[in-house]
């Protein structure tokens, strides 16, 4: 039988902002400081931006630091890590929301499992809509995160031990840095998951961080080239192929989009993504509409 501590490890948790959304990051903040976490909490707010541009921030009762470092979010992520002192450290969006007993859960999983890295289930918010998205499992590992990008394991979920991992700066525009350090930290350990919702990601708004599909389409090549068994497995190869096909549709560019949905088609034959990413290329429908409806039930391209 394990036995917990009862006093749990140091926290320092990591909210990185471009100020552009006062009332979500006040809300993230305080759904941070409403955690009752036995054991010593520190917030630090990133603010990251373009150099000669800062919006007012308001009055957080935390910690203000200017990004140091690259600008971009793995780089405010990494300017927070640095400034903390603690046992472990977490990450939280700026329009994210941590809800009741989620730091707690997580580090005594932790703790029970011996683990160093954690996430847990989430409840997307769309519009009116709440969708929670479970991953069915207390363990996700490397083969987990291939065949699936698995939304659950969300930055704003992480936990870890400070100074095993850092977010790298190289992601082009920051795009899926987050998948790309669960990767790595899966690689050192299973993941240890907590499958109840216990952080609300909110989709749909405006965001600083959002991504461009030039960038998108970055972000996938990089991970390609970063990752070479995300196209050694079969069913991950096809859901990347296809997310490509579709940023390439988005952005009008036709034979780039066929281009890749024949190789959606190879990989696997029944990956969705393919067909839709074609029914916008033809223009039959807008990329904006289809985002809109997978948001709607709590899913992405």
């Amino acid at each position: 039988m394990t036995v917990l501590p009862s006093v749990l490890p140091s926290v320092g948790v990591v909210i990185p902002t471009c100020g552009d959304r006062p009332a979500l990051l006040r809300g993230a903040v305080a759904g941070v400081l409403a955690q009752e976490y036995p054991g010593r909490l520190a917030v630090v707010v990133v603010a990251d931006g373009a150099p000669g541009r800062r919006d007012p921030l308001p009055a957080l009762g935390v910690p203000v630091l200017a990004n140091s470092r690259t600008p971009g979010l793995p780089g405010a992520r990494n300017t927070g890590i640095a400034a903390l002192d603690t046992d472990l450290v977490a990450f939280c969006d700026d329009d994210d929301l941590w809800l009741p007993g989620k730091l707690a859960a997580q580090a005594r999983a932790l703790a029970a499992a011996g683990g160093e890295f954690a996430s847990c289930a989430i409840e997307v918010e769309h519009g009116r809509r709440r969708v929670t998205r479970l991953a069915g499992t207390d363990t996700v590992t490397v083969a987990d995160l291939v065949r699936s990008r698995m939304v659950m394991v969300h930055s704003s979920t992480f936990l870890f031990r400070r100074g095993a991992l850092w977010a790298d700066e190289s992601a082009p525009g920051g795009q899926n840095e987050d998948w790309d350090l669960a990767l790595r930290a899966a690689r050192r350990r299973p993941i240890t998951h907590v499958d109840r919702p216990l952080v609300r990601v909110r989709w749909g708004g405006a965001s600083h961080y959002a991504a461009h599909w030039a960038d998108r389409i970055a972000g996938l090549d990089w991970m390609l080239a970063r990752h070479p068994e995300l196209a050694a497995d079969r069913r991950g190869a096809a859901r990347v192929y296809g997310q490509l096909a579709f940023a390439h549709a988005a952005l009008g560019r036709r034979r780039a989009a066929v281009r890749w949905a024949l190789r959606t088609f190879g990989a696997r034959p029944g990956e969705p993504r393919a067909p839709i990413a074609l029914a916008v290329a033809a223009g039959l429908v807008p990329a904006a509409t289809v985002l809109g409806l997978l948001h709607g039930r709590g899913r992405g391209i």
